[in-house]
């Protein structure tokens, strides 16, 4: 059976995100309406304009939409704005979003657009290194105890994880290296497959 991963289609790179996903053996499909979330196994937040994603997931009924998923057990899968809609915390006193993941993040943290740049990342579970390409990114200021950091850039944290969680500052969608695509896929099977047993 093939795993069924949504990406929320309110902004930023959906098509991207979609073709990684079907490299790494997925469907993948676009997400318009929180009633779609019902017949997924995961969900991609992509990146955007992290205000601009959260207003029109309260317009559309997103937020309480995503924390049901959550809660059961679905996994979710952040990325640059992404990251900071899942985070328990943004620096600044901005209101979060989902307030899920047990993280503060910093916006803009790495500067603006003219300082956008891509580099390699050693990354926690995947063997080579990933190239990431980072753009106005965020990066992770404090992770909860239940977190895991995946990556770290300069010494600061660029990628973590927190039980079916997944955050990273960079956009892996806009490269054609799918592995961190794969690897969430692997996560979103492996929930699957724990709920067929169960």
């Amino acid at each position: 059976m093939a795993l069924k991963i949504g990406v929320l289609a309110l902004q930023g790179a959906v098509a991207e995100h979609i073709r990684s996903l079907r490299s790494a053996g997925a469907e993948a499909v676009p997400v318009k309406r929180p009633e779609e979330l019902e017949a997924l196994d995961g969900l991609v937040v992509p990146g955007g304009e992290s205000t601009t994603i959260g207003k029109l997931m309260r317009k559309y009924g997103f937020i309480e939409a995503i924390r049901q998923f959550h809660a059961e057990g679905k996994p979710l899968f952040g990325t640059c704005a992404g990251l900071i809609v899942l985070a328990k915390e943004i620096e600044g006193g901005e209101e979060s979003h989902l307030g899920l993941m047990d993280m503060t993040v910093v916006r803009n943290a790495f500067g603006r657009q003219r300082e956008s740049f891509e580099t390699e990342l050693d990354i926690k579970g995947i063997d080579e290194p990933v190239r990431a390409v980072f753009i106005r990114a965020p990066l992770i200021g404090r992770v909860g105890p239940g977190v895991d950091v995946l990556s770290v850039y300069k010494d600061e944290i660029v990628a973590a994880r927190e039980g079916s969680l997944l955050a990273a500052s960079f956009h892996p969608e806009l490269t054609d290296d799918y592995r961190l695509h794969a690897y969430f896929a692997e996560m979103v099977r492996e929930v699957s497959e724990a709920k067929t047993q169960a």
